[in-house]
């Protein structure tokens, strides 16, 4: 099968197969949350596999064979020792092969066929750089530009330490012109003649080297294991074939590439639009017209989970709008039960409802941390929560806990059971505002508050938080060094309006049930992904196999 049929036959598997992460930024364009597209780079590392195993282009009977070259080649090559081990040239032995190449082809050592030029690389330290027009290398890339060059001519460069040395990872690169390399690469001149720097700088990206790799503490490919490494070497002209092929190739993928991230770019502006007609709704009928948009393409809608998350913070938002469930009229009106608890509150134009600041809704509590020093205060059984732990809705331990001690020798006091917990000083403020219920008796550090609401609006309270996540972060005060804070004044002064508990009750329900649905379109799509994922990759071993 040829590489275009193999492309296109297969093209809906390319372009679908992408693997969900968490986090911001897609490589491509940043946007619809962390997606790789996990069928286009297994395309790019299949073309590099056909590539380097003869299948990609197609042989001349007018190629001459490598064999003699190399012959004449060894003839003028001094190899390099690896340390306790026999010299790297001469025959490679089959277990060093790791696939078939065709009869015209010959496997060569790196160092056979390209020079070394280390001894003449100088790293500087970056207080001694000076700013210039140079590009500076390093293991991966260019890391900054100096005022001179060490080198001005073509070479291919490949990490020593502080690189990725898998398939696929750009291990080898080619650089040219006037250039100053460090020495956490290797500087190779390809001998022209016999292999050409793209066709090189594909073989390594197409190989994996960690089996090359030395040392522990800091991975190495040193000099001597990079020469050693077998090379699949067609005639030169075969070899500039296969690289106008490959660069054709991965010109295809590039635009596939663009075309799904578009693509996926236009699906996420249109879940954005069609979500946020559905919280600007006027009243219930235009929120159903609204909602049947929504749903007549939910399918096609949300697709990754980043559009799942948006849909869950929209059902949020319709909760606390009162839009998700009705109104009953002989629901006993909020102020009625918060009345019961001496707070007062504001009527609300909504049957039933009731305004209030959040600081007014309880006990407000603090945190802080016993001293290190004492080891009496820590290794206890009361959990000691802290922003890291803030991870689930419902608290019920933490990664550190403290004594009976601390709590009696420390400004340390206990929190009680269904308190809602919040950060509000830390660096996830800046995008987030972890917020959660107790279920024990809990403590907390001082980049925490707790609020001690009446039990019967705790859940609501909760739900009422997370919804207001987007304005609560909007209060967050940055410093100039990037600290975040969400000031007392501002978070307890914050309005809260509160339906009648039993429409509390419908609300928390109904968010229930939808964010289950919710959590369930997502676990098929990470399995639809996966298995989408299996099969590139099992089309990929068998075109290779």
């Amino acid at each position: 099968m040829s590489a275009h049929k193999l492309i296109t036959d297969h093209l809906d598997l390319w372009t679908s197969a992408v693997t969900h992460k968490s986090g911001t930024g897609r490589g491509t364009s940043g946007k619809n949350g962390k997606i790789e597209l996990t069928g286009i780079k297994k395309l790019r590392e299949l073309i590099l596999e056909l590539a380097v195993r003869g299948k990609l282009a197609p042989q001349s009977p007018e190629d001459t064979s490598f064999s003699e070259l190399l012959l004449r080649l060894r003839k003028n090559h001094t190899p390099p020792k690896t340390r306790g081990r026999q010299t790297v040239s001469g025959e490679i032995a089959p277990d060093e092969q790791p696939f078939n190449i065709p009869r015209s082809w010959t496997w060569t050592r790196l160092g056979e066929i390209a020079k070394n030029l280390d001894s003449q690389r100088k790293p500087i330290t970056k207080s001694a750089r000076k700013d210039g027009l140079y590009p500076y290398y390093g293991a991966s890339g260019i890391v900054d530009y100096v005022d001179d060059y060490l080198f001005d001519e073509p070479l291919v460069l490949v990490g020593e330490d502080g690189a990725k040395w898998d398939k696929g990872e750009g291990t080898a690169f080619p650089i040219s012109g006037k250039t100053w390399v460090n020495n956490h690469a290797h500087v190779l001149r390809p001998n022209r003649k016999a292999i050409a720097d793209e066709y090189l700088v594909y073989f390594l990206a197409a190989a994996d080297l960690n089996q090359y790799i030395t040392g522990m503490t800091v991975p190495k490919l040193n000099q001597a294991r990079l020469s050693s490494i077998p090379v699949a070497t067609p005639c030169i002209d075969e070899q500039h074939r296969i690289v106008a092929k490959v660069n054709e190739l991965m010109a295809l993928c590039d635009r596939l590439e663009k075309q799904v991230g578009d693509q996926l770019d236009a699906q996420e502006v249109l879940v954005d639009t069609l979500l946020d007609a559905l919280t600007r709704s006027a009243d219930a009928a235009e929120l159903a017209e609204n909602w049947a948009r929504v749903a007549e393409h939910f399918d096609t809608l949300f697709t990754s989970e980043a559009s799942i998350d948006k849909l869950k913070q929209t059902i949020l938002q319709l909760a606390v709008m009162g839009r998700l469930v009705e109104q009953d009229p002989d629901d006993e009106p909020a102020i009625h039960l918060l009345n019961r608890y001496g707070i007062e509150g504001k009527s609300y134009f909504l049957s039933g409802w009731t305004e209030v600041t959040l600081g007014n809704l309880g006990e407000i509590l603090g945190g802080s941390t016993p001293t290190k020093s004492n080891a009496g205060f820590w290794e206890g059984n009361i959990p000691w929560v802290s922003p890291k732990d803030m991870k689930l809705s419902v608290i019920q331990d933490s990664q550190k806990k403290v004594t009976e001690q601390a709590l009696q020798q420390t400004t340390l006091k206990k929190v009680p059971k269904n308190s809602l917990l919040m950060v509000v000083r830390g660096m996830i403020l800046a995008h987030s505002f972890p917020v959660a219920i107790s279920g024990r008796e809990v403590t907390i550090n001082q980049d925490m508050k707790a609020l001690v609401p009446p039990e019967e609006i705790t859940l609501y309270l909760l739900l009422y938080l997370q919804a207001e996540k987007p304005k609560l972060i909007e209060l967050v005060d940055r410093s100039s060094h990037g600290t975040c804070k969400l000031v007392s004044e501002k978070l307890w002064s914050y309005t809260v309006y509160l339906p009648p508990i039993e429409e509390q009750s419908r609300i928390v329900q109904k968010v229930d049930e939808l964010m289950a649905l919710c959590d369930q379109l997502k676990a098929r799509l990470g399995e639809a992904g996966e298995t989408r994922a299996q099969l590139a990759e099992t089309v990929v071993e068998k075109a290779v196999s």
